[in-house]
């Protein structure tokens, strides 16, 4: 191991490597891990917080700088981090500023060093103090418009509140909240510069009076002292790229709009106009400049817009490996991005794939093919009736049709699929939220054709027969409503989804006396339709220790259930476990559910499905070198089925017994960051194995076996 070398190797007489810098506090309010971005001297990278593996890896060169060896070892390992006096004594006085800074004025660091044989520990100790706070608190404002605007004889309205600690944070925070105020009520030209404090420590010794001063604006250092202006908008004037005709229609460009002719200027308004135009997909970039009137207190407001080529065709070849059945696939895809003049977007995307299937006995066909044909009108606006201009204008949302139909050819039967959706989404991005709702999605399911050994195998043998999976095989009708939500504010990210399936059917059904099937189910143009609710719940946590380390924290549960004119879920809406994204001790499709073992690999996909699904995982990531980084993970979960079904047995969630079946995994994985995008590969180990009941094979991490315990995946992104 790289660690083995001597990591004072490089390191000259008379000098120190910095083995570790610990920051320390006498006052538990002030956190050491908060102050660490103040140390302008840290100690050499360990990977996951332990190893130090670059460092070792720098150490195995030799000291002949020119030779290639040496050279490459030196690129991908790090230098040794030699204890610097001047940058420990800038540490130091970073950390009192810092805390100065904070309200302890009379905040101290000391410093500690142990040496030995040519390695040091630093060791930095806060000392804070007593934290001063505010005391009286004066806002000294000689403008009568913008002291009505503020309105600062009423204390609610003051940012600042007695008793506060006195901290530059807090001050700065109310400027900005004044300068943000006036810049959304006509305040053009104001900044925070225009905010000043005088501060008096006199009266007491642990709190400190402040004024508030509202300087008046001066042109430049000549000019004489004045009011501020307050402007308001004159005409909006809209122009294309070198002063040509927008291909926009005219009330996109109003819809869009933030900005008011005959309004004081308005920064938020501003910022809003951007964004809406940048999300527009003609739009390639906006410049909005103002245009001051002499004499006057009008701007007018130039937009320059700068639109996208409407028409693009792109072509994306694929290779395939299921199971090591080797296939190809190629799709075009054409978009227009202003189809009716109003920035629409129309997407059709046609796809064919083929795969050589191997190891099928007694079928005539040895192949599988697809076809698919995709399109998708994208409108960036609410489209539906009885919505005000105001609402339309005030909306961040676009409205969404989509409409597919895919053909597949297999030797066990032959499956086509057709799909029509309508969907909004919207944002809120000063809540950090989106928003789906999917106002009706349609899909169809149709099997015209079976093997008659694949139903003599698997659908029509009464010693064989298995009703999930024959459902799986019959027409199908879904016609669903959901709704879904995502928050995330880099810490904390939250997925939310509930959706429904054949209400509306059943109460047409069950009013205009449908026909019903030799099952009992009612039928739509003789195709039974499903009927279900699902629910999904999905929650990270992610700390973050330093730059280099953290800790992911996941949980997710999900739960469908079928019911009135279903007994089972369709396919593609049950859960799977295993896989990139869950327990990666296992595949994909090879957990659960429950304690259920699979029998026969070809048609376990099937069995291997739940309606309730549990994940718990615990992942640290680390930085190693260049663009690569590390982790290490614990996953644990399964899935399970509400009703008893006779081809999974075991399969059923039992609250007295679902504990005992969490499967447990462990392993490690690096990561590719290139910025726009992850290349995940993660080793996955199992630790408990519910399938099992002999303790060797239920607890693999006593004895694991490499070739049935360990799984690799390939993944483009982080798992959660």
């Amino acid at each position: 191991m790289c660690t083995s070398c001597s990591t004072t190797k490089f390191v000259p007489d008379g000098e120190h490597l910095l083995t570790e810098v610990k920051i320390e506090t006498d006052n538990k309010i002030v956190d050491p891990s908060q102050m660490e971005q103040y140390i302008s001297q840290k100690a050499n990278t360990k990977w996951f917080s332990l190893f130090e593996i670059p460092l070792g890896t720098y150490n195995l060169s030799g000291r002949d700088s020119t030779k290639w060896i040496n050279k490459v070892l030196r690129r991908l390992g790090e230098s040794p981090v030699l204890f610097d006096t001047l940058k420990a004594d800038m540490s130091r006085n970073n950390l009192r500023a810092a805390m100065q800074n904070m309200g302890y004025l009379r905040a101290d660091a000391s410093l500690t060093t142990t040496a030995k044989d040519k390695k040091i520990k630093a060791i930095y100790k806060l000392h804070p103090g007593k934290p001063y706070f505010i005391g009286n608190i004066e806002y000294d404002i000689h403008d009568k418009n913008i002291a009505q605007i503020l309105n600062m004889d009423n204390a609610e309205n003051h940012g600042l509140k007695s008793g506060m600690i006195f901290s530059i944070n807090n001050l700065e925070n109310e400027r900005k909240r004044i300068t943000n105020i006036l810049s959304d009520s006509g305040y053009y030209k104001f900044n925070k510069d225009y905010i000043i404090y005088e501060a008096d420590s006199t009266r007491s010794n642990d709190s400190i009076d402040i004024k508030l001063k509202l300087i008046k604006y001066r042109a430049d250092s000549k000019s004489p002292e004045k009011n501020h202006n307050r402007y308001y908008i004159n005409k909006v004037n809209f122009t294309g790229d070198d002063g040509n005709r927008i291909k926009l229609r005219r009330s996109v460009l109003d819809d869009n709009l933030a900005i008011k002719e005959g309004s004081p200027f308005c920064e938020h308004d501003l910022q809003r106009t951007y964004n809406n135009f940048a999300r527009l997909q003609a739009v390639k970039y906006t410049n909005i400049q103002f245009e001051e009137l002499p004499d006057t207190s009008l701007l007018n407001c130039n937009i320059q817009l700068s639109t996208n080529k409407p028409n693009t065709i792109s072509f994306q070849p694929e290779g395939t490996n299921t199971a090591g059945d080797l296939g190809a696939a190629a799709s075009l895809t054409y978009e227009n991005r202003n189809l009716f003049h109003g920035s629409e977007l129309l997407s059709i995307q046609l796809r064919a794939a083929f795969e050589a299937i191997t190891g099928l006995e007694g079928y005539q066909a040895e192949d599988y093919e697809e076809y698919n044909i995709e399109g998708r009108l994208m409108f960036p606006r609410f489209i539906a009736p009885f919505l005000s201009e105001n609402f339309r204008r005030n909306s961040n949302a676009h409205s969404e049709l989509t409409m597919s139909y895919n053909l597949q050819n297999r030797p066990e039967f032959h499956r086509r699929v057709f799909t029509a959706a309508w969907r909004y989404h919207w944002n809120a991005p000063k809540q950090n939220s989106t928003y789906r709702f999917d106002l009706i999605d349609l899909n169809y399911v149709y099997m015209p054709w079976i093997s008659e050994k694949f139903k003599e195998d698997y659908l029509d043998d009464d010693s064989n027969r298995n009703a999930i999976l024959k459902y799986n095989y019959e027409d199908l009708f879904i016609m669903k409503m959901g709704f879904g939500m995502t928050y995330n504010n880099g810490v904390h990210a939250i997925k939310a989804n509930i959706e429904t399936a054949g209400n509306l059917l059943s109460l047409i059904s069950n009013i205009s006396r449908f026909d019903k099937n030799s099952q009992g189910q009612y039928t739509l143009c003789n195709i039974a339709f499903a009927q279900y609710i699902k629910a999904d719940f999905d929650y990270t946590r992610l700390f973050t220790f330093d730059w280099r380390n953290s800790l992911a924290m996941h949980f997710d549960i999900g739960i469908a259930y079928p019911y009135g004119n279903s007994k089972i879920l369709p396919f593609e809406k049950r859960y799977f476990s295993g896989g990139a994204n869950s327990v990666r001790g296992w595949n994909v499709r090879e957990l659960g559910p429950g304690r259920f073992k699979g029998t026969d690999g070809r048609i376990d996909f099937i069995n291997q499905t739940g309606d309730m699904k549990l994940d718990f995982n615990l992942e640290y990531r680390t930085a190693l070198f260049w663009k690569f980084n590390g982790a290490f993970f614990i996953d644990a979960g399964n899935i399970w089925t509400l009703r008893s079904y006779a081809e999974q047995p075991g399969g059923q969630f039992k609250i007295d017994e679902f504990y005992k079946q969490i499967a447990v995994s462990y392993g490690l994985g690096i990561r590719l960051n290139l910025d726009y995008f992850i290349l995940r590969f993660d080793m996955g180990v199992k630790a408990i194995n519910p399938a099992y009941t002999t303790k060797k094979e239920h607890y693999p991490i006593i004895d694991p076996n490499f070739r049935r315990d360990v799984s690799f995946h390939f993944a483009v992104g982080l798992p959660f």
